[in-house]
């Protein structure tokens, strides 16, 4: 296949080094920073400049950027996609995205899926990107009902080739209701968490516990802002939902009710038992 990348992020250039490294598929990609678009060049991870010649040729197009970016491309560039040709978005929410992007693919006769890399670090840039990014991690697809299985079949293959574990099927509503608790929430926690003054006192205090809550808490403020505030509704509820559990612990803290908390933390124990992974 002819594969074009739109953004060389941490995750466009990840997809890039790992298509290029473990597949035979040609990749084609294209960012704003110039230096970005060097450094892809000089390590082999693209064959060249995802230029409108070459997206007209393309058979798959990842969209690697934030929302915004990834429908505004997609209306400039509809026109130039081939009929038929599969686009798929890697962005962190579904529902806005896909409201904006299906009607213009059917419109314009691509195939359009959104999907979401279930792998990320702290930290973003190309020069962060890694060929194992990916390496037992889940990818998320929001198909509607009438996406070709033979399309799913191939993107599968493709996934799986690059270090996937496994796709995970969904809806639109679905992903961002189950994203706003599994992602977006944590890093709102952690955010939070690294403003207690203790944190500049912190050195000598601190062991595994701090290093896993404040990992996610250097995040980038501009992606994240778009992505909380395109699921504010379903982030919002988990959010209330927590602060409601906190003040559970709180009141048992200063009633200096100790059955109480013990009852409290057994039952979060038997939660974590019960949702199970790490």
């Amino acid at each position: 296949m002819k594969i074009g990348i739109v953004g060389l992020g941490l995750i466009g250039g990840s997809m890039a080094k790992s298509i290029k490294a473990r597949t035979s598929h040609e990749v084609y990609g294209i960012d704003i920073d110039s230096e970005t678009m060097m450094f892809a060049r000089l390590c082999g991870a693209i064959d060249g400049t995802l230029d409108v010649e070459r997206l007209s040729q393309c058979d798959l197009i990842l969209l690697a950027v934030r929302p915004g970016i990834a429908v505004q491309w997609v209306k400039e560039n509809a026109h130039n996609i081939r009929a038929w040709a599969v686009l798929c978005d890697l962005c962190g929410i579904k529902r806005k995205v896909t409201e904006e992007i299906r009607p213009i693919a059917k419109a314009n006769n691509f195939v359009y899926i959104g999907g979401h890399p279930m792998a990320g670090r702290e930290v973003g840039g190309f020069v962060n990107s890694r060929v194992d990014l990916f390496d037992g991690a889940f990818m998320i697809l929001t198909p509607d009902g009438h996406t070709d299985v033979r399309i799913l079949e191939r993107l599968r293959n493709l996934f799986i080739d690059i270090g996937f574990a496994s796709l995970t099927f969904s809806t639109p509503d679905e992903h961002d209701r189950i994203i706003a608790f599994t992602s977006q929430l944590a890093h709102v926690v952690s955010n939070a968490y690294i403003k207690s003054p203790e944190a500049e006192r912190r050195r000598g205090f601190s062991a595994g516990s701090y290093k896993d809550m404040t990992r996610v808490a250097r995040l980038d403020e501009d992606m994240w802002s778009e992505l909380m505030i395109g699921n504010a509704d379903y982030l919002s509820e988990q959010l209330r939902i927590l602060i409601d559990n906190l003040n559970k612990y709180l009141s048992a803290l200063e009633r200096r009710d100790e059955d109480e908390l013990r009852a409290l933390l057994r039952e979060g124990r038997i939660k974590k038992a019960e949702a199970g992974g790490n």
